[in-house]
């Protein structure tokens, strides 16, 4: 397994992380979420950061992304970027 392939939501304050994650329980569509609230480009793409191996991001989103099953979603992950909520897509 050299590549995986995540999508990501990237805010600011955990209390941003924490209330995305309710709206994920209450039904909202982890995609919809990263176009309406993602701070990273990427959100237009419903968070989708492509395929990448190791050594690819920095190492606290890595080891959080790497330890996912597909269709997992990481608990709120924080580095130097923000807050990060992060779904495994392959």
């Amino acid at each position: 397994m050299s590549k995986i392939r995540c999508a990501h939501i990237l805010v600011d304050q955990e209390y941003e992380a924490k209330d995305l994650l309710k709206k994920i329980e209450e039904g909202k569509t982890f995609e919809e979420l990263a176009k309406d609230f993602s701070n990273c480009p990427s959100g237009q793409q419903g968070g989708d950061l492509g395929e990448f191996g190791k050594g690819m991001m920095v190492a606290p989103f890595e080891k959080a992304a790497f330890a996912l099953e597909v269709g997992e979603l990481s608990p709120i992950v924080r580095t130097q970027f923000g807050y990060h909520l992060i779904k495994r897509i392959s």
